[in-house]
This record gives C-alpha cells, structure tokens and sequence, in this order.
C-alpha cells in the first residue's frame, strides 16, 4: 500500500491548472461560455418567480403542484445516487475492474447533486426557510424533512470522499464512500417514499416506488459513467488506458443487466395497473399505454430510455465507445423523460374521479411552461459547467494505484 510519488506543491497544482486552462481550445471555451448563460439565465428566472410568485412564471396549479421542476431534481439526484452506487463497487467494495471510473464519478456525484439543489430551489419559493425548519423544528414523520436531511448528509460525504481521493488518502475514502452509499440508498429510497407513502395516489402508493428508485438509480448510473468518461477523453484529447476500458466495459455490462431490471419492473408496475382495473391507477396505465401519454411512454421511455440502449451496449460488447456514447446519450433523455412521467402522472387522475364528481371526469393536464424549461436547462447547464471545469482543475481525474 505504499505510495511511491511525492504529492505535487501547491505551487505546481496552480501552474499545472493554468497551463490546462491556457491550452484547452476555443471549442472548450465556447461550452463553458454556452453553459454558464444557461445558468445564469436559469437563476435569473428563478429569483423572478421567488420575488413575483410561482404562479405568475410556472404551469403547475392546484390540482397538479409537482410539475417538471420536480422531475428534474428527482432525475439529477436519481444520477448522483447512481454515480456514486456504482463507482463504490471499485474503491469501496475493491473490484479492481471499476477503480479508474472512481474520481471522475465522485466528482460527477457531487456535480449532478448540487444541480438537483438547484433546480429545486426555485421551486420551494424560498429554500433558506426549509434549511432553517429543517434544524429547528423537524418533522419525524414527514418524507420530505428526510429527504433534506440525508441528502445533506450524503452531500457531506461525497465531498469528504472527493477530498479524500484527490489526497490519496485510501481508508478515509473508503470510509467516507461506504458512508455516502448507505446515505445514498437511505436518501434515494426515501426519496421514493415520498410518492410511495401517498395514500390518495393509487399510481404511487406502495412500496414499489422506493425499491424502483434505487434500482433505477444504478441503471442511471452506468448510463452517466459512460456518457461523462468517454466525452472527458474527447474533451482531453487523450488516449484511454487498457484499464479505463476495462472499466467502461464492466460498466456496460452492469448497464445491459439494470436495464432489463427496469424493463421488468416497468412491465410488472403496468400489469398491476392494469388487472382488475384498480381504482385510481387503471385509467393512468390505460392512458399511458394506449392512450394521450402513449407516444411519449413507448417512444422516450421505452425505446429511447431502455430497449434502443440495451441493444447498442449488446452491439457494442462494451467496446465501440461511439456506440456507447449514443447509447448513454439515448438513456439519459429517455430517464429523464421517465421522471416526467413519473412525477405528472401520478397526479393526472382528479383525486376525485373515482367519485364522479362532475368537474372531474378528464385526466388533468400539465404542460410547462418556458421559464419551468429554462430553470431546468440551468440544471444541466450546472452539470454541464462542472462537468467542464473539473476536467481541467483536477486533470481529467486520473487515478493511480492503491
């Protein structure tokens, strides 16, 4: 376990940053730039629905409040959990196969993470007060006072574990990725019981959700690894080592295995939807394979999210990295629509329909608005930022032998 090289002085760190930034290209500077309007304009319109009200910039009402601002936090933090599952199998459970996906996944961890933050700030209208409630007066039974809770504490971790890897310091990052898994997993699976422990929601309820949301986190995960690792060797010019290969090969392979996880736990959530017509979900299901949300749920969900990667990555044999990158490319828009999904049709029978009420005999109807689009485009405009950056500060996350 002895470390043979010296640990560079900070002198040579800022030179080495300085020469990276100086002689990245134009290209490179163009999606920085590209990226940090996003942001900005994100923020922007963010703070002008915090001052002017929700109601005045966002689609959702009443009848419908989690709207794609909710789905979008839910899709990066599904990512983050997911990165950091699935690099912990390297560095923390010792799989030599997935150590060289481990800083640059960490990193992606916190990335996707404090994007997810980000959305959903502009959509709690004034986050401070929830991070000020949340300490001083909690509440033990609410999902959502959880959720703030451990995914702080999951934050906190990753960090600790990022720190930690830059330093070469092996056993403290261990500690801490192990510790940041189980907070994932807590997080993540509570994250699902936020919908799942809805009792007035048939589509949610039930313990399916907190189960799926981890598991779908995984398949997420590989489909992140793969999209940011071979972009970052485009991005850095560089020539991938026989053990990143390895590595994104092995990630591949787990991605083929979640995906028809997914594909059967999608397949038995419609059927127990659909048999004996269950109050409360039968109509979604019904809308959803058959019906207005059809196209979106076959083509996005489906074929672009599981069945079109699934058959690249079986093409690919974890080896044709540009099939690969268009597989995860495919994955990503295709989860991401399946958190839209998720989050709106949930809520797209009345609560009343059941009932008859004369008001609510049609599905409900959501669509965002463009400020909902451009907060969420800040998202990944922050992940895409990040994402740029760090592959230039931290030298396109090189790992080097325990």
């Amino acid at each position: 376990m002895a470390h043979h090289h010296t640990t560079p002085s900070l002198n040579e760190l800022v030179t080495g940053v300085a020469n990276r930034l100086k002689t990245a290209g134009t290209g490179f500077y163009l999606m920085v730039f590209i990226a940090a309007a996003v942001v900005l304009a994100s923020a922007g319109t963010g703070l002008m629905a915090m001052i002017k009200g929700h109601e005045a910039y966002y689609n959702v009402y009443r009848e419908v409040p989690w709207g794609v601002l909710i789905a979008t936090y839910v899709f990066f933090v599904v990512s983050s959990t997911g990165l950091c599952l699935i690099s912990s199998i390297g560095h923390v459970f010792g799989v030599q196969d997935f150590m060289p996906i481990a800083k640059r996944s960490v990193f992606l961890s916190i990335a996707t993470i404090l994007s997810g933050f980000f959305v959903i700030a502009f959509e709690i209208k004034l986050p401070w007060r929830m991070a000020i409630w949340n300490v001083i007066s909690p509440n033990l039974t609410s999902n959502i006072w959880w959720m703030g809770t451990l995914y702080g504490i999951y934050l906190a971790f990753m960090f600790a574990e990022y720190i930690f890897l830059l330093m070469n310091k092996h056993r403290p990052a261990v500690i801490c990725g192990f510790s940041g898994s189980v907070a994932g997993i807590a997080a993540h699976s509570n994250l699902g019981a936020v919908f799942g422990l809805l009792m007035g929601r048939p589509y949610w309820q039930g313990p399916y959700m907190p189960i799926y949301f981890i598991a779908s986190a995984m398949m997420t995960g590989c489909a992140v690894i793969l999209f940011f690792h071979i972009l970052g060797y485009k991005i850095n010019k560089q020539e991938m080592s026989p053990e990143m290969q390895r590595a994104l090969e092995v990630t591949t392979k787990i991605g083929i295995l979640l995906i028809t996880v997914i594909l059967f736990f999608t397949t038995w959530k419609l059927i127990a939807g659909a048999a004996g017509q269950p109050a409360g979900a039968y109509p979604v299901v019904q809308s959803e394979v058959f019906g207005h949300h059809a196209f979106v749920f076959w083509f996005f969900e489906i074929l672009l999210g599981m069945v079109g990667p699934l058959i690249l990555f079986i093409l690919s044999k974890g080896r044709n990295l540009k099939l690969m990158l268009i597989a995860s490319l495919s994955m990503v828009i295709g989860i991401f629509v399946m958190r839209f999904n998720l989050v709106y049709l949930g809520q797209s029978l009345p609560v009343y329909y059941d009932l008859g009420v004369n008001e609510f005999k049609e599905m409900l109807h959501y669509a965002p608005s463009v400020y909902e689009w451009i907060i969420t485009a800040g998202g990944f405009g922050l992940t895409a930022l990040l994402f740029l950056i760090g592959e230039k500060v931290f030298d396109g996350h090189k790992v080097e032998d325990h």
